[in-house]
């Protein structure tokens, strides 16, 4: 037990680390949205805020295309990660960059060519609107290449370790973002076209901030041109799809939604819809960048067959996330009012108290759309394609869109902000009855509610978790590894030497790695016998160390020196390590 509570503290510890990098990135977008609904509302107009609202259902499209690349690749990256794969691991790397490019591409033609011919009829008809949404969506044409290419560089460099690149991408984005909009709407009075290309600009900035690391040759990711294996982009594609269905769906929501409040509400539903969840979608960030740390580490965990992480992650949502998004939903509600002046001032205005309603009422699904989120990523990571599916299904256009089509008539522009919170009741209702149909009994942990098939991973009997705190831990390890190894029929001499490196490394980690930055560290040890393989994983949260490089290094110093190392290298059958998102890994096998 103390040995699941050391690694469930350092999945929670890691999770949280990489936690902000991921809610900033999340909230790029959602910062160009507040900056572009201010500005529209408060110097161009209603009918401005309206294409804003309108452009809202195709840039949902846009985000399923960048989800289905990112979640695709990043859950093959990880998998090879965990596995070493370091050739697969770049040839998804690169397909990655040229898939989206060629899709970006795609999308600048679309924008371009349905904007220049007034083809923009099927998202609006109101003569005042679609003149002004032509020319946004214009200047949305340019950034669209950048918007695709940044966020899949973003999920990459979290994956390198890299994600303060990242941060002050966001931090350059934000700032210029701020400074354009003010330039082309206010001093240049370019009105939507203004909004849209202030945005775009940002975005290349943003894109060309994150990128010069890769072009810099620095990174271990590398973009390769020859060789690829493009069988591997269907992988890539199928793999991404169920997680990015979601936000395709979502679009087929959008449309919907905006059509009902057309037809019932009028334009001034959506304006108010659209302020609501453009300043909502800063807070959406926050889920948006816990799925995202959550997605890595069970990407990675599924690769490496470890089911104590893979629950881990599951119970630091439930522990963790779940109350820290409880809290800040009721901080948003409390503040609606002050909030929904920041694009309209006037009380007796309809669009005022619409909007006010919207900021009351939708951030209650959002603890609920935190579980609802990390499932699907889960059921996508582990290929429980039926699961993503429905959820997907239910969430994207049955239960808001349906829901939203019932109340219209009775709650008006209520209907729509009610239905998302009787969404995500029905997403965790489905989560649990998913279990209860699998299991063939209420759920009793969370191994259950997850649906973990009972043959992955190494069985209890055949692994043995251990945890190292500090010097005095690693001796009374290296003999409960000895012991182990000598139980399951493993000769005296593998069972010595299996001991032997693990007293060797985890001593040296604590040695040389605990105490350094101030902070408290943990080994996690992971022995699992498997097809008469001794299998010794040693995961820490210190500073980065490669004893290969190390070994390397003392080739031809004094003999004294390094000698645990040079010992593990000539006694192990393979020796790997890997440092994966900020955790050192060295896998040995005796």
């Amino acid at each position: 037990m103390t040995e699941q509570k050391a690694n469930a503290k350092m999945v929670t510890k890691l999770l949280f680390r990489l936690l902000p990098i991921q809610i900033l990135l999340a909230a790029v977008g959602s910062v160009n949205g507040i900056v572009s609904s201010f500005f529209a509302s408060n110097y161009v107009g209603v009918d401005a805020m309206s294409a804003v609202g309108l452009y809202g259902p195709l840039n949902m499209l846009l985000s399923a295309i960048s989800l289905m690349l990112v979640g695709g690749s990043v859950i093959l990256c990880g998998k090879y990660m965990g596995q070493n794969q370091q050739d697969r691991l770049q040839n998804a790397f690169s397909l990655n960059l040229i898939l989206t490019t060629a899709i970006s591409l795609v999308f600048v033609v679309f924008y371009l060519f349905t904007a220049l011919f007034d083809l923009t009829g099927f998202l609006t008809k109101d003569p005042l609107v679609r003149p002004i949404f032509n020319r946004y969506l214009l200047g949305q044409a340019v950034g669209v290449l950048p918007q695709l290419l940044g966020s899949q560089i973003a999920a990459f460099l979290s994956m390198e370790n890299r994600g303060k690149r990242t941060f002050i991408a966001s931090l350059v984005y934000i700032f210029v973002n701020l400074i354009l909009n003010y330039l082309f709407v206010k001093v240049l009075s370019l009105e939507a076209f203004g909004l849209a290309i202030a945005s775009s600009l940002g975005m290349w900035i943003f894109f060309a901030v994150q990128a010069q690391y890769y072009i810099s040759g620095s990174s271990h990711l590398r973009l390769k041109l020859g060789g690829l294996d493009w069988k591997e982009s269907l992988s890539i594609i199928k793999i991404g799809i169920p997680g990015a269905v979601n936000n395709g769906y979502q679009t087929l929501r959008g449309l919907t939604v905006n059509w009902l409040l057309t037809a019932f509400v009028g334009s001034v539903g959506i304006s108010a819809f659209a302020a609501a969840n453009n300043l909502l979608a800063i807070v959406w960030s926050i889920p948006v960048g816990m799925q995202a740390v959550s997605r890595m580490m069970l990407s990675v965990s599924m690769g490496e067959e470890d089911r104590q992480t893979l629950t881990d992650v599951m119970r630091a949502m439930f522990r963790r996330f779940l109350p820290l998004m409880c809290g800040v939903s009721v901080l948003i509600i409390l503040c609606a009012e002050p909030l929904t002046r920041i694009f309209y001032r006037d009380p007796a205005e309809p669009v005022y108290m619409m909007t006010v309603w919207g900021i009351r009422i939708l951030p209650l699904c959002m603890p609920l759309a935190v579980i609802s989120m990390h499932f699907l990523c889960y059921g996508q990571t582990s290929g429980k394609q039926g699961l993503v599916h429905v959820l997907s299904l239910l969430d994207g256009v049955v239960c808001v869109a349906g829901f939203t089509a019932l109340l219209i008539r009775s709650a008006g522009m209520n209907s729509v902000y009610i239905a998302n919170v009787l969404n995500g009741i029905v997403s965790a209702l489905v989560i649990l009855a998913y279990a209860w149909m699998k299991k063939k009994r209420f759920p009793r942990n969370m191994e259950e509610l997850m649906v973990i098939p009972d043959d992955f991973g190494a069985p209890k009997s055949e692994r043995m978790d251990l945890s190292v705190n500090s010097i005095d831990g690693v001796v009374s390890i290296a003999e409960q590894v000895q012991k182990f190894c000598l139980a399951r029929g493993v000769d005296r001499r593998r069972a010595y030497l299996a001991g032997l490196s693990m007293e060797e490394m985890a001593g040296n980690i604590v040695e040389h790695g605990f105490g350094k930055d101030g902070k408290s560290h943990c080994v996690d040890v992971r022995v699992v016998h498997k097809n008469d393989d001794v299998i010794l994983r040693i995961k820490d949260d210190c500073a980065p160390f490669d004893p290969s490089e190390r070994q390397k290094l003392a080739e031809g110093d004094d003999v004294t020196r390094n000698i645990g190392i040079r010992m593990v290298f000539k006694i192990a059958r393979d020796v790997q390590y890997q440092n994966i998102l900020g955790l050192n890994v060295l896998t040995i096998r005796i």
